[in-house]
């Protein structure tokens, strides 16, 4: 099943942001291997393709676009320069990023309902509504109920072209719910059960209930190497860096971003 783009399948799993394997080799075969973002990738990102397509054309010389200047925002973002330091887009792309960002959320501040609305949007077969919270919070680094453009394209930066290492500290951010340093079988089975429920009933083959609760029961089991009930940001990085298919699987995040 596709989804806006995306390839589901029953398991959902799948090479990030619907990178597809290279010529003669399959998915399971070798060792993970970090994909290569192209624009057509990049554009596969719901938060992403949200705020460029709001994008309205403007003349391509725009002083106040390339500097980052809006004086009529509550919030005003810091310079472009500083940005294109802190990430690893160009700074042709920040400039679409804050234009988009600009059109769609003049305050200069995006709260959750805004991403519940974008999710519900680019996922109508299920309910994005968990999801799309638990999301919220962990882009939310102040924890005031708003997202400023900066935590916001610094995040999609690390999701979307960060390091194996880098990518995994933001993983374990979204599973550790209440913030505490460790993911528990709870935090991680209601991330896990809300990307699920997002997804819907229409995946190909069809997933069974108790699939989430499974991949859960598995990947926790291989995690928590003292059984002390709680998963550390070393185990974390430990397992999934040495299993290969919990490496995949972590991947799964990314294909709902």
């Amino acid at each position: 099943m596709q989804s806006d783009g995306k390839v589901v399948d029953g398991s959902l799993l799948g090479d990030a942001n619907g990178v597809e394997p290279a010529p003669g080799r399959g998915k399971d075969s070798g060792k993970w291997q970090k994909p290569r973002f192209s624009r057509k990738a990049l554009m596969k990102c719901c938060l992403v393709k949200w705020i460029i397509t709001s994008t309205q054309p403007q003349d391509k010389d725009d002083s106040s676009d390339s500097d980052l200047e809006l004086s009529t925002v509550r919030h005003q973002p810091e310079g472009l320069d500083q940005l294109q330091a802190q990430t690893k887009f160009t700074r042709k792309e920040l400039q679409s990023l804050y234009r988009g960002f600009k059109n769609e959320c003049p305050s200069g501040l995006v709260d959750e309902e805004t991403f519940k609305t974008i999710y519900s949007q680019f996922f109508p077969q299920g309910d994005a509504t968990t999801y799309a919270h638990f999301l919220f919070n962990a882009f939310d680094i102040d924890r005031n109920g708003s997202i400023r453009f900066e935590d916001f394209v610094i995040g999609l930066s690390v999701l979307l072209r960060g390091s194996v290492t880098e990518k995994l500290n933001w993983a374990f951010n979204l599973y550790d719910i209440n913030k505490d340093g460790y993911i528990t079988k709870e935090e991680m089975l209601a991330i896990m059960q809300s990307i699920y429920d997002m997804m819907g009933r229409y995946t190909y083959p069809c997933v069974r209930d108790e699939a989430p609760s499974e991949h859960v029961d598995k990947f926790f089991q291989k995690m928590d190497k003292n059984r002390d009930g709680v998963v550390t940001i070393e185990e974390f990085i430990e397992t999934c860096q040495k299993d290969e298919n919990i490496m995949n699987s972590m991947q799964l995040f990314e294909n709902v971003i």
